[in-house]
C-alpha cells in the first residue's frame, strides 16, 4: 500500500525510478542515528546523463531547475530504497546544489529552487530545508546540477 508521499507523487504523475548504484567508490547513502545521508544525485532520467550544459553558455535557467528537480526525484528514490517508505521522512534538513556554470553566472538559487520547490510541492512541510547553491566550472559527464541531501528520518 503507498504512503501519503507516494500518493502525492502519484498525483503529481511522478513515478520513482530505481535508485542509481554509485558511479565510483562511494556509497549512495549513509544512515547516522536518525539521520539520512544522501550522496549527489545527478540529473538522469534516460540511463545515461541528462540535462547536460553548462549555465550562461548553453543552457537556460529553466532548463536547469527541470534538471534540478530530476535530481531531487532521484534523491527521494535514494531515500526510498534507504528506508524502505517515503513517510519515514520527518524534515528534509538540508540541500546541496552545485551548478555547472560559466563565472559571470550569478542565478544559481534560481536553478536548485527547481529541487527546493518540487520537495516543497511533495513533502509539504517537510519539504522545507537549509540549503547552499554554487556554482563550478564542472561536474560530473557534464552535467548541469548535481544534489545531495540530508533528511532526519524516523
Amino acid at each position: 500500500m503507498a504512503g501519503t508521499i507516494e500518493a502525492r507523487l502519484q498525483e503529481l504523475g511522478i513515478e520513482l525510478p530505481s535508485a542509481a548504484a554509485p558511479a565510483a567508490n562511494y556509497v549512495p547513502f549513509h544512515i547516522s542515528g536518525k539521520q539520512l545521508f544522501i550522496s549527489g544525485q545527478l540529473p538522469i532520467i534516460t540511463g545515461g546523463p541528462d540535462f547536460k550544459g553548462k549555465l550562461g553558455q548553453d543552457m537556460d535557467v529553466e532548463t536547469a531547475a527541470k534538471a534540478a528537480q530530476t535530481c531531487a526525484i532521484n534523491i527521494l528514490a535514494q531515500v526510498k530504497s534507504a528506508l524502505g517508505e517515503l513517510d519515514r521522512i520527518e524534515q528534509c534538513l538540508k540541500l546541496g546544489g552545485f551548478v555547472n556554470c560559466t563565472p559571470d553566472f550569478t542565478d544559481h538559487p534560481e536553478v536548485i529552487n527547481g529541487a527546493s520547490n518540487f520537495l516543497v510541492e511533495v513533502l509539504g512541510d517537510k519539504g522545507r530545508h537549509t540549503r547552499f547553491a554554487v556554482g563550478t566550472s564542472s561536474l560530473p559527464r557534464g552535467v548541469a546540477v548535481e544534489i545531495d541531501a540530508l533528511f532526519a528520518f524516523s
